[in-house]
């Protein structure tokens, strides 16, 4: 089993925080994101973990200088997105493999469920949703995507929605991938057009949702693995401020 946390960007909604150190390493009670998610890893038994860095990384580097964390670099992160710095640790993505957003925190069940899951692509989704985004806006539409599940399967992913009814729950920027699959997801990752728009984007920076989808479409089912709360995004200073769920 191996991880990868995806720890490229700047979080530029976190400054002043983030003008001297990653968004990772911006604390949540008290404790950097960063070492709330490697102290869950460890908790999990899941030690093999690699780290995408970009903004500041030489400042991420020193924080965890005396781990075992391989570290791989997204030199591009200002011009790129999710997708484009998971695959630059391509090279690491050769077993069972939890992918983590370095701006989220969960409890420990969580990610107990994700590495026992047996599913090829299992995508973590919390069904209370909407409890955690009342306390970050009072429009949670406008800040939220589309998830839809038929027959065990996500449908759609990570479009935009004026309809609670388009919403079966929000994907928390964990997932998993199988050894069996991975090969599959990299081959066909490496063989999408550069030139094409996804989702309104340019190939460097595809949203992962938008990735999924095209995963989805073209490749293998995807698994939702439903969660109900347990976990908070911290991306921005109002979410600092405003989110009381403790983790």
């Amino acid at each position: 089993m191996k991880m990868i946390i995806l720890a490229a960007g700047k979080g530029t909604r976190l400054a002043p925080l983030t003008d001297s150190k990653p968004k990772c390493m911006v604390e949540y009670n008290s404790k950097p994101i960063i070492d709330r998610i490697m102290k869950t890893a460890f908790s999990c038994n899941i030690d093999n973990i690699a780290i995408v860095n970009g903004y500041k990384r030489s400042v991420l580097e020193e924080h965890l200088k005396g781990t075992s964390v391989n570290f791989f670099t997204n030199e591009r992160f200002d011009k790129s997105n999710m997708v484009s710095t998971l695959f630059c640790a391509k090279d690491f993505m050769d077993d069972d493999l939890i992918i983590s957003y370095s701006d989220i925190v969960y409890r420990k069940e969580i990610l107990d469920l994700l590495k026992n899951n047996n599913d090829d692509f299992c995508v973590v989704i919390d069904r209370q949703w909407k409890k955690l985004w009342l306390q970050r806006t009072d429009d949670p539409l406008s800040d939220v995507e589309t998830l839809r599940v038929r027959g065990g399967n996500i449908i759609e992913i990570g479009k935009k929605t004026d309809s609670y009814d388009d919403i079966e729950g929000q994907y928390i920027g964990l997932l998993k991938i199988s050894k069996k699959a991975i090969k599959e997801v990299v081959d066909f990752y490496e063989s999408l057009d550069e030139n094409e728009v996804y989702d309104g984007t340019d190939y460097k920076n595809m949203y992962m949702t938008s990735f999924i989808q095209k995963i989805i479409d073209n490749v293998m089912d995807v698994k939702p693995l439903y969660i109900d709360g347990g976990w908070v995004e911290i991306d921005s200073i109002s979410d600092l401020n405003s989110i009381m769920v403790t983790v």
